[in-house]
């Protein structure tokens, strides 16, 4: 059993707490957040020891635990200018999910209960899947992905770096959201969808776009590379 501390003490952060406990795959330490206020206060019953910079002081594995994407992001860029190896991050999958084979996770993500990965997936660094995720055979999902509760992938389904998909949407076989993108609660996409833009509705419709927007993750054209990823399965 790894040592490991939670990074951003929020919301994904108890449910991921609560799921370590479930599991046993690690023993938290504690908590760490920039929020001054919550320093020395309990968080799930887990103390928060400090800001996030403690992570090169205590001798432990991280899991960032930031809703978003782009937050995770941050933090992970904030600590290797301090130092911070990409082997310093812990991987967190709950015994109440199940893992196919031919499945890869990339270092940091965290796959809540209830989540189905059939086979042959590849899910990059720092991606967050929520409770009842299903992803099918042939999905790829780039670097600091998300997921929320319910989300459902046809196969050969790639997801974008640094994108979004709400609650209970669906996404068709085959179709490609692009890096960025946000895809609303309850969606049903029919095609693809361009990087940088949000889309919403059954069938999904583009409501913005934004292509003069870059992102420093990890592109859907990519592959994860094997020093950055961990085979579970």
């Amino acid at each position: 059993m790894s040592r490991v501390l939670l990074l951003a003490a929020g919301g994904l952060a108890r449910e991921t707490a609560s799921s370590i406990a479930a599991t046993g795959d690690h023993q938290i330490l504690g908590m760490l957040d920039d929020s001054p206020t919550l320093h020395g206060q309990f968080v799930a019953g887990l103390e928060v020891l400090g800001g996030i910079e403690q992570a090169t002081t205590i001798d432990a594995q991280l899991l960032i635990c930031a809703g978003s994407g782009a937050a995770r992001q941050s933090i992970v860029a904030s600590l290797a200018r301090l130092g911070v190896e990409n082997t310093r991050y812990a991987t967190h999958v709950s015994d109440a999910a199940q893992l196919g084979a031919r499945t890869t996770l990339g270092r940091g993500s965290i796959i809540l209960p209830g989540c189905v990965l059939t086979c042959d997936i590849e899910v990059g660094r720092h991606v967050v899947l929520m409770p009842n995720v299903v992803l099918t055979h042939d999905n790829w999902l780039g670097d600091y992905a998300t997921l929320a509760a319910g989300v459902t992938l046809g196969g050969s389904t790639q997801i974008g770096a640094l994108s979004y998909v709400g609650m209970q949407a669906s996404v068709r076989q085959g179709l490609v959201i692009g890096d960025g993108a946000t895809l609303g609660m309850g969606s049903v996409l029919l095609q693809d969808q361009p990087a940088h833009s949000i889309w919403a509705g059954n069938p999904a419709r583009m409501l913005k776009h934004h292509p003069d927007q870059s992102t420093t993750g990890k592109s859907t054209s990519s592959k994860t590379t094997i020093e950055d990823t961990q085979c579970v399965s």
